[in-house]
């Protein structure tokens, strides 16, 4: 690894190049600093978080506060897919109430080992809800939802009125 050294000016005062020459782990701090903001706000897609905001050290448990979604729409239904990994279909919920379509899901894991010279117990839980102003438009009475390999796939059926083709207005030049 290339070693860089801080230059200062010639006319520098003797004190700041002693300072300069003293402190070995300046340049460390400077890129532990520089690792930090480059993961700030790009974490998990998720502006404004930080590396803190989950156990970096121990990922089978780093569960983001909020699952990446797709929303997609065709000119029959809309789609939400969200991604779950871990989870199974029963500790996941999906509700539909004034307009609003509500995902919520919880995972706890509790993993114990005994061993001859050690005894290890470790619990982990973490949940997430996600929200969603459904449009006018989406026949509520036919919204379904599944789950497979982690991936939950909620699909939002559009009424007749809103499956209509919009129709083209030709520009004409002026």
């Amino acid at each position: 690894m290339a070693e860089t050294k801080d230059k200062l000016p010639a006319g520098a005062p003797q004190q700041e190049r002693e300072v300069a020459a003293w402190n070995p782990f300046e340049n460390l701090r400077r890129e532990v600093e520089r690792l930090f903001e480059d993961f700030d706000g790009g974490f998990f897609r998720s502006p404004r978080r930080s590396m803190f905001d989950l156990p970096a050290w121990r990922s089978a448990t780093a569960w983001p506060k909020s699952p990446a979604v797709d929303v997609t729409e065709t000119d029959k239904a809309f789609e939400i897919t969200a991604e779950l990994p871990g989870l199974d279909e029963k500790n996941v919920e999906v509700k539909f109430a004034d307009g609003v379509l509500t995902i919520k899901g919880e995972k706890q894991e509790d993993k114990e080992e005994k061993q001859k010279d050690y005894y290890l117990r470790e619990r982990s839980y973490g949940s997430f809800q996600r929200s969603f102003q459904i449009p006018d438009g989406v026949d509520t009475d036919k919204i379904e939802a599944n789950f497979k390999n982690g991936v939950l796939t909620v699909a939002l059926p559009k009424t007749t009125e809103a499956q209509k083709a919009a129709k083209t207005i030709a520009v004409k030049a002026a």
